[in-house]
């Protein structure tokens, strides 16, 4: 990529903790709560240190290879081209528009909360439509836009999960966290595997590093910062709720559980407040995954993936893909149900993180690695993917049969394009 590089640390980070702190901690805190009792801080630490290992990983890749592709580069290295990295690479993109689909409907959801009762029909579609609209006009401005949009944005995220939480434990029963009312170890390990989803988001900034300065030092950091300093925020925000709500409230409200858990403390006005934090992390989630997304569906269709018609310059530059990837998203959150979608994104996610991992153990002369992190990352992925998949299986046989049928579309896909085009992936020149 030519031109000036425009990202630093703090800019960098922004983008990971964005992608991470979005849709997930306001949409999965109840059911997690439902799983892992008052326990549910020690699910996030658990879930955090997967997710540490899985940044060692792409930080170390990431150093290596550094392409706006992030993860679709790291697969290609490590499988070399074939069906296999080609169907990953598909399975990635789709996952970008499921979770950009999820958040702008999770976005529309709080929006409605300002507005009169019996206007909520209507005014979802519109505002699931505009916030992914303002984003991309954000993204064709450019990475810089991008940046300093999402350093603004989770700045403000930032204060107010934090004055949240810190209002929250001050005035918290402590009696809400006492260890003998723990569920079994098993349950809080397997909350730890749905809270994992609120923690997906980290390697996007590897999808930024063409644009980031002095990548070598700065992109590890940036993203070993971010997933701290969001452990941290979640941390925090399980002893406000928990510690103000009772386990039976947060699953009576967990579709809003942290509003509801900010009335004890800060009265009618405190709904708002953490109704306005939703819609502003949600934004942040949407900014930084459609930049991600962008990037990825640019580099599908410059490396051979989509068909050649999306290769053309729009306006004389590299954008066809930030249109196509919003245009899909918006089709997603206007005309289908998105039901257990944020589940489905999450663990075809988790499908990538297995692939990059075990890339990465193919590549390890290149990159200098730890050999026993990558595996103890692998292991990780696989233990927390498998009790995704059982989860929904308990929960939603329906959510299985369509990670089935994404996966498989991915891959016929890809073989039958490969069939027809004869086309193969171009090895970027280092």
């Amino acid at each position: 990529m030519t031109g000036t590089k425009s990202m630093g640390l703090y800019a960098a980070t922004s983008i990971g903790v964005g992608g991470m702190i979005g849709a997930g901690i306001f949409s999965i805190f109840g059911t997690a709560v439902k799983i892992s009792g008052n326990a549910i801080y020690i699910s996030f630490i658990i879930a955090g240190l997967v997710a540490l290992l899985n940044a060692y990983s792409y930080a170390k890749l990431g150093v290596r290879y550094q392409s706006a592709g992030g993860p679709i580069e790291f697969i290609l290295k490590g499988f070399g081209d074939g069906v296999l990295s080609g169907g990953l690479n598909l399975l990635l993109w789709i996952s970008y528009i499921f979770a950009l689909a999820l958040y702008s409907k999770g976005f529309a959801s709080y929006a409605v909360t300002f507005l009169p009762p019996g206007s909520a029909q209507l005014w979802e579609k519109v505002f699931a439509s505009a916030i992914i609209l303002i984003f991309t006009a954000i993204n064709f401005i450019g990475a810089k836009a991008v940046g300093k949009s999402e350093l603004f944005i989770v700045s403000i995220k930032f204060v107010i999960l934090l004055l949240f939480a810190a209002a929250g434990i001050a005035y918290m029963d402590t009696g809400n966290l006492s260890i003998s009312t723990w569920p079994d170890s098993k349950n809080i390990f397997f909350g730890a595997g749905v809270v994992f989803l609120a923690y997906q988001g980290f390697g996007l900034i590897t999808n930024a590093v063409e644009d980031i300065n002095n990548p070598e030092t700065t992109l590890p950091r940036a993203i070993y910062l971010s997933i701290v300093l969001v452990i941290i925020i979640y941390i925090s925000v399980s002893f406000a709720v928990i510690g103000n709500l009772s386990t039976f409230e947060i699953e009576k409200s967990k579709d809003y559980a942290l509003a509801a858990a900010a009335k004890p403390f800060l009265g009618a006005i405190g709904f708002k407040i953490m109704a306005l934090a939703a819609l502003i992390s949600t934004s942040s989630a949407i900014n930084a995954s459609l930049y991600g997304g962008a990037n990825i569906s640019y580099l599908l269709a410059k490396e051979g993936r989509l068909p050649f018609l999306f290769e053309r310059k729009i306006w004389k530059r590299g954008t066809e893909g930030l249109f196509i990837t919003s245009g899909l998203v918006i089709l997603l959150a206007n005309f289908l149900p998105l039901d257990g979608i944020g589940m489905l994104a999450s663990t075809s996610l988790l499908i990538i993180y297995v692939a990059v991992n075990t890339s990465h153990l193919r590549l390890l002369k290149e990159t200098g690695a730890k050999c026993w992190i990558i595996r103890a990352s692998l292991l990780s992925s696989l233990i927390f993917f498998g009790a995704l998949i059982y989860y929904e299986y308990v929960s939603s046989k329906l959510t299985v049969e369509l990670l089935l049928i994404t996966v498989f579309f991915c891959f016929c896909v890809e073989w039958i394009y490969r069939k027809l085009s004869g086309r193969s992936i171009k090895e970027r020149t280092e």
